[in-house]
């Protein structure tokens, strides 16, 4: 599998692996599908403990024991506080088997308010830079499902990386995504991204075929292929797929013909979005 540069030497597998795939699986399952990602090339792999309330980072740290000194590990954390976020990440490490992480991040930013208790004295910037300092984490991050606070979180800090969707119908229809990746790419913040697969929201009363997305996922192979090609020629790092095990390994199959598109075939794709409805919109106001 391709890789590509992250920071300071790091190079990371262009599609990375969700710990939530591996959520409602049995721990022999799990061994299975993170091990056969690691032979096909997967180097990063990132998780949360709010994903299946722990069940991942406990799968995912079993399965990852043989192989954890050759990877790249996230994690994240939804607390604000110092204390809550000194306490989650601590957990996590339990709970993932291991004496640090590669990246940690700030997940979900969304409000203003999220960025001020972050930065605030005792918020969890705070409790995150002291782990940093004690080697318990080497890189910084967030991930953030708003531009707005997107672009709060990149004032206010150096960041290593950034998690963010990076879609086609979000880009097309939304106008949500491209001023992101432009300040990022301006300050040098690698840039990892989400919901490459988002065709749209669930319709209201629509049948979720796809119980662990809370979105409707591609699962056409040809558009499947395009949507993350139209990440990768974003100039993004990784791309993390959907946490569905048939979605995951459908981006697996087709990761070595990853290539960026060209200009034709990105208006093309851009123009094909023209009557979806995005998954996110740029709303210009923060709360």
């Amino acid at each position: 599998m391709q890789r590509r540069y992250y920071r300071d030497g790091v190079e990371l597998s262009i599609i990375g692996f969700g710990g939530m795939v591996v959520v409602g699986m049995d721990q022999k399952s799990a061994d299975a599908l993170v091990a056969e990602s690691f032979d096909r090339g997967v180097n990063y792999f990132d998780a949360a403990p709010f994903y299946g309330d722990g069940e991942a980072e406990q799968k995912v740290g079993i399965a990852l024991e043989p192989f954890r000194e050759k990877i790249f590990l996230s994690c994240k954390t939804l607390r604000r506080s110092a204390a809550g976020a000194r306490e989650e990440l601590e957990r996590s490490l339990c709970r993932l088997r291991s004496t640090h992480f590669d990246l940690y991040q700030f997940h979900a930013v969304t409000k203003g308010s999220d960025v001020e208790a972050i930065f605030a004295p005792g918020g969890a910037m705070d409790s995150v830079l002291e782990a940093r300092q004690e080697g318990k984490v080497r890189f910084i991050g967030f991930s953030a499902h708003s531009v707005e606070a997107a672009l709060a979180m990149l004032d206010r800090f150096k960041f290593d990386s950034i998690l963010f969707p990076i879609n086609y119908v979000c880009y097309a229809k939304g106008n949500f995504g491209p001023q992101v990746i432009q300040k990022a790419k301006e300050l040098g913040v690698a840039r990892i991204a989400l919901k490459a697969l988002a065709l749209g929201p669930c319709r209201k009363g629509e049948k979720r075929t796809y119980p662990k997305c809370w979105y409707r996922p591609i699962s056409d192979h040809d558009l499947a292929l395009q949507a993350i090609r139209f990440a990768f020629s974003e100039n993004v790092t990784s791309i993390i797929p959907p946490a569905d095990e048939g979605l995951f390994r459908m981006v697996l199959d087709f990761a070595a013909d990853v290539r960026p598109m060209t200009t034709e075939e990105r208006i093309r794709l851009i123009e094909s979005a023209q009557k979806l409805q995005p998954l996110m919109r740029f709303r210009k106001k923060i709360q």
